[in-house]
This record gives structure tokens, sequence and C-alpha cells, in this order.
């Protein structure tokens, strides 16, 4: 019998007594009669008699007011408090006597009264739900009242959603009344976000009826110097701001300059910003307007599809005239892309990808048409306002065609680093996961070396490997990235010591070598790092083994997961740590010296190339 059964013990949903919901429901029936009260709260002429020990225990403000020696701390006191809606304060003692406060039930502008009394009152918890209960509520006619007041109490989560929320719907909060209340400062906060997708043409009038509403002067001045001139045309800048007579001529004329001058993407463009959504799609309005079986592009299908269906495509031109062009619904922000190249067999192809705004001046914002790449290409960019994205194929490995499987394009607030348009990666890019291959090497089971098993090898199995003097293992990246650190596991079942020097490439004809250990006896994990270079290829030529004439790799991974180097000149005995994505384990016991199957005797191997279907 365990010890939680003994008979006289009781059980524990019993041996715990919880009546809180008694204590509020008791203590809430204080609060609207003068029953034991000590002190009286005056508010808009309303008087609400209270239990100051109450109201102390649950709040720091009352203490200090009620317990601190001052006139309100005299028996049966009266406190006026000015700038307090009643309403508001009936529903803050509620909540300090209960605990509960029904938001739903409350008109509007009672609540953002009740969320400033929170805030005045030093009470975050119920700051905090205030605030994300005001979030669920927004629309366009409360939205900038909301707004003004989480900005005056700095509110930061409230504040961004609210923006948010006047991004997405720019137009209709430019033509809602509320939009003529906002303070100043909260104004100049919306109209000088990039991600405010309206038409100039739509502020600048907004900002016309705001300036009558508030007052014409220097805040004017102040408000029409955040419109976007040089964004509008020459007719709107002539027929609608002209007339106005709200900015100075000089304004124009430099405006009229700097539109004629300037190139089109380098314009301050606004666009529409959802994060972390792929916008390239029918529910956003985006279509595929250039290139050959178009409608495949953007269907969401990124499993059937084989050497018939399932990709658009366009011929590879010297001139680089032919593409692959997207129109998005409307003009937006985005710093990311995500394509598929067709890989159901192993070539490889190069391309571009550039945006623009009119289809006329275009921005490249990848070029990777001097590297090899395959499969999932996850790029990423300084942040663009575009309404159209162009991906031009320049070289297919087996043929004169690019075929493209999906596009994906959108912003994303994760962090990256770029170095000359490379990617920096921080996790380990040489997985299955990530679309890397071992495109040269012997082994049982293919990709091996980047399955991530660090536990499963023995003398039959688990491991890569080339002959010494022959050949090498060659890893294939899906993508270049710029890398400055590898580790490896080499086969480490005895007490043999191996050497080796490893190359980068970005095209498999010039190799760049980055490590070199071959005067070095090395075991184990192998932790290198080096000076940053671009690479798609890595390369790992084994130059010696103590034991035979092969050698064999256990895991590789690009960059490292971990923060220990073996150093130069010792052998590189298993490191004492773990990294994130593999798990270092024990090694196989060693088999008896009879065992028939050594690792310089491989069963099967995965060669270097297949059969390439023509499309």
């Amino acid at each position: 019998m365990s010890s939680n059964s003994h008979p006289l013990r009781p059980l524990a949903s019993v041996s715990e007594i919880d009546h809180i919901h008694l204590l509020s429901e008791q203590l809430g029936a204080l609060v609207p009669g003068e029953e034991y009260s000590d002190v009286t709260f005056i508010v808009e002429e309303k008087h609400f008699p209270a239990h100051r020990v109450i109201l102390a225990a649950r709040c720091h403000y009352f203490r200090a007011l009620l317990y601190g020696g001052m006139k309100e701390s005299q028996p049966q006191a009266e406190v006026t408090l000015e700038e307090t809606r009643a309403e508001a304060f009936s529903m803050l003692l509620n909540y300090l006597y209960t605990g509960r406060a029904s938001l739903s039930s409350a008109r509007e502008e009672v609540l953002l009264d009740f969320l400033g009394l929170a805030h005045r009152y030093g009470l975050q918890p119920l700051e905090d739900s205030t605030s994300e209960f005001l979030r669920t509520i927004l629309h366009t006619h409360n939205v900038c009242l909301v707004f003004d007041v989480a900005s005056l109490y700095c509110l930061s989560a409230l504040s961004a959603a609210c923006c948010a929320y006047m991004d997405r719907h720019a137009p209709e909060v430019l033509a809602s009344d509320g939009f003529l209340t906002l303070s100043k400062t909260a104004l100049l906060t919306v109209l000088r976000r990039d991600s405010f997708a309206a038409s100039e043409k739509e502020i600048f009038q907004a900002l016309c009826h705001w300036s009558r509403q508030n007052g014409e002067g220097s805040a004017t001045q102040e408000v029409m110097a955040a419109v976007r001139l040089p964004l509008m045309n020459l007719t709107e800048m002539l027929n609608v701001v002209r007339p106005s007579g709200l900015l100075n001529p000089d304004d124009l004329l430099d405006a009229i300059k700097t539109r004629s001058e300037s190139r089109d993407m380098d314009l301050n463009y606004r666009g529409m910003l959802i994060p972390e959504e792929n916008i390239a799609t029918m529910k956003y309005g985006a279509q595929v307007v250039k290139g050959e079986l178009k409608s495949a592009l953007l269907d969401g299908d990124t499993q059937n599809y084989d050497l018939d269906h399932g990709f658009s495509r366009h011929p590879i031109e010297e001139d680089g005239r032919a593409g692959l062009q997207i129109k998005l619904g409307q003009a937006s922000i985005i710093n990311h892309i995500r394509i598929l190249l067709w890989d159901r067999d192993s070539r490889s192809y190069s391309y571009y990808i550039e945006v623009s705004m009119d289809e006329l001046d275009w921005v490249r914002v990848v070029d990777h048409s001097k590297y090899l790449c395959r499969s999932w290409q996850n790029l990423f960019f300084t942040p663009r306002v575009a309404r159209y994205v162009r991906i031009v194929g320049t070289h297919n490995t087996v043929n004169k065609v690019f075929h493209l499987v999906a596009f994906e394009c959108m912003f994303t607030h994760r962090s990256f680093t770029l170095e000359k348009g490379l990617l920096v990666p921080n996790e380990n890019v040489a997985t299955i996961a990530a679309c890397s291959s071992v495109i040269e090497g012997v082994s049982r089971s293919r990709n091996a070396l980047l399955n991530g098993d660090t536990r499963n090898y023995d003398w039959d199995s688990g491991y890569t490997c080339h002959q010494l003097g022959s050949g090498a293992i060659v890893i294939q990246l899906a993508q270049p990235y710029t890398i400055g650190s590898l580790r490896l596991l080499l086969w480490d079942c005895d007490e043999r010591s191996y050497s080796y020097y490893i190359e980068v490439s970005t095209n498999q004809q010039q190799w760049t070598k980055v490590v070199d250990r071959t005067k070095v006896p090395c075991r184990s994990w192998q932790t290198l790092k080096f000076d940053k270079q671009p690479a798609s290829f890595i390369r790992i030529v084994g130059t010696n083994n103590t034991a035979n004439e092969v050698f064999h790799c256990v895991h590789f991974e690009c960059p490292t997961q971990s923060d220990t180097e073996v150093k130069d000149g010792s052998l590189g005995q298993a490191s004492p740590f773990e990294s994130s994505s593999t798990s270092q384990n024990p090694r196989p016991m060693r088999p008896s010296r009879t065992h028939s199957l050594l690792p310089s005797q491989p069963s099967s191997s995965s060669s270097s190339t297949s059969s390439q279907p023509h499309l």
C-alpha cells in the first residue's frame, strides 16, 4: 500500500480547502453599503464608502494615501478624487474587493478610464488584463482613441496592436471621426510608419480635415511634413495639394524634382505589413503574370510534382528577359522569400530575384546567379516595399529550362545576418530537413552523414567513407551560405586516428582549403573554426588512417552547434559537450577481431550521380 493510501490519511482533494469564491462574494457584498466603512471617496459628487484596510492590502497607492499620516489617514475621512470618472471608479472598487471585473459589459470610454485608473494606481495585472481585452475589440471607430491612451500610458503591447490594426485598415481609419481626435504625437507616430498602407493623396486629405479640426498653425506644418509628396503624381500635387494652401510652393517644387531625378525604387514607398504570413497567395490577391504553366506556382502544393506537372518554368536566356513574375495583391513590405526548385533528381540551378513597384525599375534582392542551388531556398534580405517579384533562372546543370515548384514571400521578425548578400546561418544547415545531401562518398544509407544520428554506428554501418588517395566525401548545401565553422564525428569504435583536410566551394570547380589536419592525428569529435567563406559545397578529404586505407566520418554539421574547439596538434578526443541537434553518446563496444565486416569494407555505396530525366 502506498503512503498516499494510508487509511488515516485523507485524500489530497479534501485535505485542502479552497473557498476563495466565498471570500470574493462576501467581500464584494461590502462594496455598495456603508457598513463598517471608515473612509469615503467623492468622485464626480458621488460618495463611495470603503474600508481602508482592504484597499491598503490590495493597492500600494491606497496604503500610502490612507496610512501615510496625512489628512486622509483620519477616521471617517472624505477623499476627493479629481480627474476620475465615477463609473470607472466603481468598477475599480469592485475589482479591489472581489478580484473580478466584467469588461465586456462596460462601455468603451469607461474601459479606457478604467485602464487609466489601473495605470495611475500601479495595478499592473489589472492594466495588463484590460489592455489584452482592448486588443480584442479594436475596430475602425475606436482604434485611434485606444491608441492615444496607450501612447499616453506607454503601453507598448497595446500600442503595437493599435498600429498593426491601423496599418491594415489605413484608408478606413483616415476617414473615421476618431482620426480627427488623435494627438499630434500619436498622429505623427502613425504617419511615419512605412507600413501605414494608404495613398499619399488619402493621407493628405485626412490631414487637411485634422488641421481644420485642431486649428491650423505650427502643428499643421509639422504633421504636413509627414506627407511623402514625391509619392504623389504631378496631377495630385497640382490639383489637390497646391489649392489647399497648407504647403509652401517650394515644398511642391522640391517634391517634383525628387520624383523626376530619383529611381522609382529609391522613393520611400509605403506597403502593407503582414508579419510571418505568406502573402503570395490567392487569398491576398497574388497572381503569376509571367512564365509558363503559371497555375502551379502559387497553389500551395509542394508534394505532388514530377517530370510532367506541378511546376512553373521559363527558358533560360542569356539576356535575362525571360523569368517568372508574380504580382502581389498590393504593395507590401517583404524581407523573406522561400522558393522550391524542382528536385526530383540531383540537378542544380542558379538564379536571381528582383523586386519592383512599377515593373520598370527593378532592384535585385537575391543574387545566386554564380552559385549552384537545389530544392528549398530560404532567402532573406533588407526589407523592401514591392508590388512585383521576378525570379530569373540563369543556369540548370541538365538543360536550358528553369523550373520552380513553389514561391512564398513574407515579412519576418526573425533575426538574420547577411554577409555580401549570403545568409550567415546560426543553425545547422547540413541536414536532410534543410535539403542538404551527400553527393560523393560511400555509405550503406544515403545521407547517413546528415541524419543527426550519432549513436547508432558500428563496424558495419552508420558512417560515410572514401578510399584514401581516391575520391572524397562531398556535401552539397541547398543554397550558398557564409560559414565559419564545421563539426564532424570521426568513426571512433577503436583507438585509431585520422588525418584530413576540408575545402569549400560555390561551384565545385574552384575550391578553398579552410581546414588542414593532414599533419595532426585526430580522433572522434572535431570542432573546426576558420575565417568565414561563401560555400555551397564542402569536401572532406582523408589523408591518413592508422588502421587501414579508408577514411570514415559518422556525422557532419555546418555551422558547428558547439562552442568547444579542438586545437591543432591535439588528438581530437570526444568533446565534453552535447549540441542541441545531436547527442553524443558512449561509443559502441568494439567487436572481436574475427568480425567479418570492418569499416574499410563497406557493403554498399551511394554514388554521386543518378539518372537525369529530361524535363
